[in-house]
């Protein structure tokens, strides 16, 4: 009897333990900074305006197939979207073109298992005339549930829903108006270095190095920017958001960096790592120490309307138009 009295006492204090620290945690994750708090810095960063700016996350995906030029076409015109920034994803084709995608592979957003005839074909093993051939459309969701292009195939299929090279949503965009660029750079290692390479040639050749932020996921990547192209605008790699992170927590003296933008994630906690990252005591740390900082992907009404009362130098959203009505509210 006296074992188990032990033990449930040790399971008790285990379990309090274990509630002490997801207490802990939801106070952290779920804590909201006062506007109040947020603190005004000199600053020659472009991308600190003292205004939170829009961006359409791969192009407005919540309310057009993502990256297609119907998607870019949708927000350029819509006159409720308000779109300072458009955000989209680069990979590699065989024949060495960049054409947009989010993912490595098309299956999440086209018809290009039936077109090829297998699953899990990869942008890299095709140029840029075979995946021409998709419906980019084709797995398209609209919020009433309907899937309006899923029956295009072939010849039937609209440019405006084909993939699109760079230069094809450059050529459009900087006809379209004076906007700013989010660029994500998806590949890594060899073919991503080389892909930073050619962005950098076509941003240079077209004048738009000052209009962007080139961003991504692969440290090697980031590296090789920095050092190669000193004169780009570049967001933090996930390493290096780490490493602010902890300084900002810290108030380090003697911090820099390489980078002069931090796109961090927010309200999700998986992507976030639990880590609440959108707060005054992160934000005026990076206006402090001259870095802008946008978050994604900021859906809610509620969200956006926080972060932008808390000094969010832009929203990454599906949903530019409830962004403008957001902030025109402010």
């Amino acid at each position: 009897m006296k074992v188990k009295k032990v033990v449930g006492r040790v399971l008790l204090v285990l379990l309090c333990i274990v509630a002490a620290i997801a207490a802990a945690w939801a106070l952290q994750f779920y804590h909201r900074s006062k506007p109040e708090n947020f603190k005004q810095y000199d600053t020659e960063n472009p991308f600190i305006t003292g205004e939170t700016a829009i961006s359409a996350h791969r192009s407005g995906a919540g309310q057009y197939p993502e990256e297609t030029l119907a998607a870019f076409r949708g927000c350029v015109e819509n006159p409720n979207m308000q779109v300072d920034y458009f955000e989209f994803d680069l990979h590699m084709t065989a024949d060495d073109v960049l054409v947009l995608s989010h993912d490595d592979t098309l299956d999440r957003v086209s018809d290009a298992a039936a077109v090829f005839g297998a699953e899990g074909v990869l942008v890299r093993e095709k140029t840029l005339a075979e995946l021409k051939e998709l419906n980019i459309a084709a797995q398209f969701v609209n919020d009433a549930g309907e899937m309006p292009y899923a029956d295009l195939h072939g010849d039937d299929v609209p440019d405006e829903l084909r993939i699109l090279s760079l230069d094809e949503v450059l050529d459009y965009l900087t006809s379209a108006g004076d906007y700013r660029f989010i660029i994500e750079i998806k590949d890594g290692g060899e073919v991503g270095l080389a892909a930073a390479d050619r962005l950098y040639a076509t941003l240079r050749e077209r004048d738009l190095l000052d209009r962007v932020i080139i961003g991504s996921f692969r440290d090697e990547v980031a590296d090789y920017i920095t050092e190669n192209y000193p004169d780009t605008h570049r967001s933090a790699s996930p390493d290096e958001v780490v490493k602010f992170y902890l300084a900002a927590l810290t108030n380090k003296k003697d911090f820099a960096c390489d980078y002069d933008v931090l796109q961090l994630p927010f309200g999700d906690a998986k992507e976030s790592y639990g880590l609440n990252l959108g707060t005054t005591t992160l934000i005026n740390y990076a206006h402090a120490h001259g870095l802008a900082i946008q978050y994604w992907t900021v859906n809610s009404e509620k969200d956006m309307a926080y972060l932008a009362s808390v000094g969010a130098d832009a929203l990454i959203t599906d949903y530019p138009d409830r962004a403008a009505d957001v902030l025109s509210a402010q």
